[in-house]
């Protein structure tokens, strides 16, 4: 006794409908492949050439030559970033290293000439190779320190060097991400503008009680 992919009996009074349903199936396929085919021919023969995956018709990059920008959202690999006067944010707390999947994150933290840690990282190791870049780094970071890159041209013949990324590698600044993801930049400065001034509020009420 036959069975087809869903689980049902086959017999010779169904074999009929279920080929017809195949065949319709593929002939619907077939139909959106060839409109979309000569609709590129026709594109092709009147020189026409669309520059972007938003307009229809041919849409063709001479790649490496063009490239098109990248989605605000997409991500690919993280960076560190670092505020004016070369601050960088991160303070070396580990979360981005505990919550990484595929653990390819590797941080050794500052010490001091006392021996005490200082919150920034002396070295700062991702793995290029092994990164599924998911993101969860950027999304766990308490301090808005790493973010996810546009950059996806990569290559290389070796990973020792090439995709092990260092501290040096990874920095970047404040504005090169803001030009990357301009709406998450504004949402997350317009919240740490709240939470200062909200802050100064707090600090401006305890002034008048502390005098008396």
């Amino acid at each position: 006794m036959d069975h087809d992919r869903n689980g049902r009996v086959v017999t010779d009074d169904n074999v009929g409908p279920l080929l017809a349903g195949l065949a319709r199936g593929a002939a619907r396929g077939m139909a959106v492949t060839l409109r979309h085919f000569f609709a590129a021919l026709g594109d092709y023969a009147r020189g026409r050439r669309v520059r972007g995956p938003a307009e229809s018709g041919l849409f063709t990059v001479q790649y490496p030559e063009e490239k098109t920008r990248p989605p605000e959202n997409f991500r690919y690999l993280p960076v560190l970033l670092y505020d004016e006067g070369d601050k960088i944010r991160c303070t070396s707390c580990g979360i981005c290293a505990k919550v990484c999947p595929p653990q390819c994150i590797w941080i050794v933290r500052t010490a001091g000439p006392d021996g005490k840690p200082v919150p920034e990282p002396a070295e700062f190791t991702i793995d290029a190779s092994i990164c599924m870049s998911c993101g969860y780094c950027a999304e766990y970071c308490p301090f808005d320190a790493i973010k996810m890159d546009h950059r996806y041209e990569l290559a290389a013949f070796e990973r020792r060097e090439s995709l092990l990324q260092q501290k040096e590698e990874l920095l970047v600044p404040t504005s090169y991400y803001a030009q990357l993801h301009p709406t998450d930049f504004a949402a997350e400065e317009a919240e740490r503008l709240a939470k200062e001034a909200k802050e100064r509020e707090k600090a401006a009420a305890r002034e008048p009680a502390a005098a008396q």
